[in-house]
C-alpha cells in the first residue's frame, strides 16, 4: 500500500502537518504542489510557503505553477502518473487534473460539510457561536467544497477556544483523518455520502467566506456574546479591532485578541470605556461589557492590557467605535 504515488497540494502551515504525517508513514510523495514564491516585507524578499519550506527540507519534488491549467504543468502531472492527489488548504483544482490520478483526488476541509463551505470555516464557526465543528475529507469535483464525503470527525469548540486554538487542534486531527482516508481509498472498500442529500434535510447551510477587514471591525451595538465570539473567531489572525477615540478626537486602532465578557444590564452607552488606568480596560455594549485581556495598539507589539495601560493613558471619557 505504501507504494501508492501521491501528489500533495497545499500552502499554509495547517497543510504542513498533514504532509509531515504522510512522509512519516513512508508513502511515496511524487510531487508537492504549492504557490509560487511571493515578495513580502519592506525589502520585498521572496517568501516561500510553509509547505514549500517543509518539502525542501525533506528533499521532495516541489512544483510551483502560476496557472494550474498550464499545459506544461498538466503534462508534468500526467508524466508523474499519481495514484492520488491530496489537497489541503489550496486553490480550486481544474477538472483536467482531477482526471489524472488512478484512484482519485480528495480534499480536507475544516468543517462538517455541507456546513461552512468556503475559505474561512474555522473563523466563522466561532464567530457564529457554534459549540462544535469538525473535519471532512471528500472527493473533489468541479464545484468548491461540494464533492462526495469520505470521512468526518466532530470537534468540540470549548468557550475558551479562539481560532488559533482550534486551528492547532485541527492541524493534528486533520492529518490523521487524511491518513485514514488514504488507507480507505487505497483499500477500495468504502462508501461516500452525497452532500446534496444532506443539504436537502431542511437545514440552514452556513457559509464561510473569506475574511475581509469589514468583518474584523467590532460593532459595540451588537449583543455582547456576539462581540466576544467575533474576538475569539478572529484571534490571532487577522484580529478583531476597534477604534479608541479621545475627547480631542484623536483615533487609535486597537486589536483585541483575548477578552472576557459579562452579560449584565447597565446605563452606559454602547462603546463607552471604563478603566482604572492600571489593571483593567472594559468596553460596553448594549447588554454587557468586554474586559480586554490581550491587545495590540497599532504599530506596537501584542501585550496584556496592564502593560498597555502603563504607557497608554486614557480615561472614562474616551469612546470605542
Amino acid at each position: 500500500m505504501k507504494d501508492v504515488r501521491i501528489v500533495f497540494m497545499g500552502t499554509p502551515e495547517i497543510a504542513v502537518e498533514t504532509l509531515r504525517q504522510i512522509v512519516e508513514e513512508q508513502y511515496s510523495i511524487a510531487a508537492v504542489v504549492t504557490t509560487p514564491d511571493k515578495p513580502s516585507g519592506r525589502g520585498l524578499k521572496l517568501h516561500e510557503s510553509a509547505v514549500k519550506q517543509f518539502a525542501v527540507e525533506q528533499k521532495l519534488n516541489v512544483l510551483q505553477p502560476d496557472d494550474l491549467s498550464d499545459n506544461n504543468f498538466i503534462g508534468t502531472i500526467k508524466d508523474i502518473s499519481p495514484d492520488l492527489i491530496i489537497v489541503v488548504a489550496f486553490r480550486k483544482i481544474p477538472d483536467v487534473l482531477l482526471e489524472i490520478p488512478k484512484i482519485g483526488s480528495f480534499n480536507l476541509h475544516a468543517s462538517l460539510l455541507p456546513q461552512y463551505r468556503g475559505a474561512a470555516p474555522i473563523n466563522w464557526a466561532i464567530i457564529n457561536g457554534e459549540t462544535q465543528t469538525g473535519l471532512t475529507s471528500f472527493l473533489l469535483n468541479n464545484k468548491i467544497d461540494e464533492g462526495k464525503i469520505l470521512l468526518q470527525e466532530t470537534i468540540e469548540i470549548k468557550p475558551s477556544y479562539n481560532a488559533s486554538d482550534l486551528y492547532d487542534i485541527m492541524k493534528v486531527k486533520g492529518a490523521l483523518l487524511v491518513l485514514d482516508t488514504i488507507k480507505m481509498l487505497v483499500g477500495g472498500n468504502y462508501k461516500t455520502i452525497d452532500q446534496e442529500i444532506l443539504s436537502d434535510k431542511q437545514i440552514i447551510l452556513k457559509k464561510a467566506p473569506k475574511i475581509f477587514k469589514d468583518h474584523c471591525r467590532i460593532s459595540w451595538n451588537e449583543d455582547i456574546i456576539s462581540i466576544q465570539n467575533r474576538i475569539r473567531g478572529l484571534s490571532y489572525i487577522p484580529g478583531a479591532y476597534t477604534e479608541l477615540i479621545s475627547p480631542n478626537n484623536e483615533r487609535y486602532t486597537l486589536k483585541i485578541f483575548r477578552s472576557e465578557y459579562t452579560l449584565t444590564p447597565h446605563k452606559n452607552s454602547a462603546g463607552s470605556i471604563e478603566t482604572d488606568n492600571n489593571k483593567y480596560l472594559r468596553i460596553y455594549s448594549d447588554n454587557g461589557f468586554i474586559d480586554l485581556k490581550e491587545v495590540q495598539l497599532s504599530g506596537k507589539k501584542i501585550m496584556n492590557v496592564d502593560m498597555l495601560l502603563r504607557g497608554f493613558k486614557l480615561n472614562n471619557h474616551w469612546q470605542a467605535c
